[in-house]
């Protein structure tokens, strides 16, 4: 199973972006990841109910992945439920995961409606910039407590 963090902009802060560097390092020892930067894209001020250029663009890229869009709304999972789904992912054949970060404008109702799950981080507020660096730490100690690894203690 691939693993695909995909999300719009790029990491501002230096320290940010060495974490994320270092978190996508240790999980491609488990397992093969690619993360990739879209290019930000003004959206309305208030996503609608329809599928923006960026969003289609994003769709139409990932047809056949599983995508699990970061969302406030979402599920909110702790590390060893998250580990269990990462799991079971895998055991069921899922070909990609893509996880989707959008920018601070989030994204379209349209769009999570094509999203296979909704996930929360966290109930508080993150910036984009910390919400694709705790997601990537969340993938690497999903994988190390399937592995059994003594990371996540």
């Amino acid at each position: 199973m691939r693993i695909r963090v995909i999300w719009e902009g790029k990491t501002k802060d230096a320290h940010l972006r060495a974490l994320q560097a270092d978190y996508t390092a240790r999980i491609a020892r488990f397992n093969e990841i690619a993360v990739e930067e879209m290019s930000s894209q003004r959206r309305p001020k208030a996503p609608g109910r329809k599928l923006s250029p960026p969003e289609q663009r994003w769709i139409e890229k990932l047809k056949g992945s599983s995508k699990v869009v970061l969302d406030a709304r979402g599920r909110e999972w702790t590390s060893e439920e998250f580990a269990e789904w990462l799991g079971q992912q895998a055991v069921r054949g899922t070909r990609e995961v893509a996880f989707l970060v959008g920018g601070p404008d989030g994204f379209s109702t349209a769009f999570r409606e094509q999203a296979d799950l909704l996930l929360s981080l966290s109930r508080l507020t993150l910036t984009s910039d910390w919400a694709r660096t705790l997601l990537l730490e969340q993938i690497y100690r999903g994988f190390t407590i399937l592995r059994g690894f003594p990371y996540p203690r």
